[in-house]
């Protein structure tokens, strides 16, 4: 019986209307409630691309008291990494310490069996270094944000040994 009032209440919910469904904002959304999103859309994309294989990479540069100067944050998925931050304390920068986090993510990404690492920086961050590490810039959205440039770039990489 209870089966069946599943069965039921599943029909009732998908034959729902347009205007039973309301838009509903929520500038201070928990983590949770925005993973449900994230959760529902990494279903589906696994359901179409078979790739089920999900690896964050998460590198930080710390002082020796333990303060974190810099970092790396990305993931690996499809084959590819994206990286979606890379930071280094102003202090720190200019000295070698961002081409070493980007080196140690491709590592890992080549020894993961990875093709590609994409990643996207606006003109007033670093799209210069990026190029100089052998980034390609293969897309650019001028007036992002407003008298500046969003650029998407990305690397081939080797195959692993």
């Amino acid at each position: 019986m209870l089966a069946c009032a599943r069965q039921f209440r599943h029909r009732q919910e998908d034959t729902k209307t347009v205007s039973e469904i309301r838009i509903e904002p929520d500038p201070h959304a928990s983590e949770s409630l925005k993973l449900v999103l994230a959760d529902h859309l990494d279903m589906y994309n696994v359901g179409v691309t078979g790739f089920t294989e999900y690896s964050p990479v998460n590198l930080f540069l710390r002082d020796d008291g333990d303060e974190v100067q810099g970092g790396l944050l990305a993931a690996i998925w499809g084959g590819v990494m994206y990286i979606r931050v890379l930071w280094v304390a102003r202090a720190l920068r200019g000295k070698g310490h961002g081409q070493r986090l980007l080196a140690a993510a491709e590592q890992r990404a080549i020894e993961r069996g990875c093709r590609h690492v994409f990643l996207d920086t606006f003109s007033f961050q670093a799209p210069d270094f990026y190029v100089k590490q052998g980034y390609e810039i293969y897309a650019r959205a001028d007036d992002w944000p407003v008298g500046h440039a969003h650029f998407f770039l990305r690397k081939a990489l080797p195959s692993p040994p």
